[in-house]
């Protein structure tokens, strides 16, 4: 079964389109990295999957269902954790936990959801004391009430330190393990790496690519980065490394140089530096992060290779605030 499958959607807000003739499908049981610089339209997008904003054309299906017809069946087989969540501060972490299960006639004990989120002991605890980090986790706790099918997390790292982070991803992989499926956008992309079936980057409203990280990998050449320990390297040799066949890009990190090139161009880029004076005194490659393949398609030659996209300029309310109408609607949505 397919567990998203959106069909042609535009969403438009006033004069600013947030979305754009958008076809995205997401399989059952798969772990989706949804992706995009601000203003691309990401929130707006899970909130349509949420039925908090409709569509200006276009059809959202989740889990088999028409979210405008049935999306009080949907809701209650969704766990959803909004970016910017909202607790009451009056009321105890535990009770946060309780109303979640009673809205959905669910039978789970409040303490192990806690406790498997890392808050055993602070269930007692008025929320309102919670420290951001800890909030996340209650959010995530009231997420994973009654075995959801589907998954829906805005930022779940968001606040939390590296353990926490740690704890996030096992249970991100757990869940898929149990055979949820878990969509999710979020801006540490080390994060999205560890546990990603594939991602889909979006860019100005558009869907710029999908695959595995490796897919979107091999799609933009499958560059490597190679960083040489070259002190002496003056800018007019750096021009000699940047106009070698197969460098997309040269950068120095203090006495280092960060080069972007092809595999079979890296012997090139040492000759060029020793040609021109430099002495190398050390170098080493990475194949290209999730973040260097984000950025060639948000910013790079990838990006500027689709016709139809236009980076998000920050100086544009337009760009800037289409990702950003619904945050409050998204922090009003958990469990709901």
């Amino acid at each position: 079964m397919t567990a998203i499958e959106l069909r042609g959607v535009r969403k438009e807000f006033a004069d600013v389109t947030a979305v754009r003739d958008l076809d995205l499908t997401v399989e059952d049981g798969e772990v989706y990295g949804f992706l995009g610089p601000n203003g691309a339209g990401k929130s707006t997008t899970i909130n349509m999957l949420l039925e908090l904003v409709r569509p200006t054309a276009g059809t959202v299906r989740v889990l088999g269902a028409d979210v405008e017809t049935d999306g009080v069946e949907i809701r209650r087989r969704t766990g959803v954790l909004p970016d910017g969540f909202s607790v009451y501060d009056r009321l105890s972490g535990r009770r946060h936990v309780e109303f979640a299960v009673e809205s959905k006639d669910a039978d789970d004990d409040p303490d192990a959801l806690l406790d498997r989120v890392g808050l055993a002991g602070d269930g007692d605890r008025s929320a309102g004391e919670y420290s951001k980090g800890m909030r996340q986790r209650l959010a995530l706790a009231m997420a994973l009430v009654a075995d959801p099918d589907l998954l829906v997390l805005d930022e779940p790292s968001s606040g939390l330190d590296p353990a926490g982070a740690k704890e996030m991803r096992e249970i991100v992989r757990a869940e898929a393990d149990r055979g949820a499926t878990v969509f999710f956008s979020s801006h540490i992309l080390e994060q999205v790496d560890a546990v990603c079936d594939r991602v889909g980057i979006l860019r100005d409203g558009e869907l710029v690519a999908e695959d595995s990280v490796e897919g979107l990998r091999e799609a933009v050449g499958g560059e490597e980065t190679l960083e040489v320990a070259a002190a002496g390297a003056d800018d007019e040799a750096i021009a000699s490394v940047r106009a070698l066949a197969g460098v997309s890009g040269v950068t120095r990190d203090g006495d280092e140089l960060v080069v972007n090139c092809a595999s079979d161009a890296k012997t090139d880029v040492i000759a060029a530096l020793e040609e021109a004076g430099v002495a190398v005194d050390d170098f080493h490659t990475r194949e290209a992060s999730l973040e260097d393949l984000f950025l060639a398609y948000t910013e790079g030659d990838a990006a500027e290779g689709d016709a139809d996209s236009v980076a998000p300029d920050p100086d544009d309310p337009d760009s800037a605030a289409s990702d950003r109408p619904d945050d409050d609607a998204a922090a009003e949505g958990v469990d709901s």
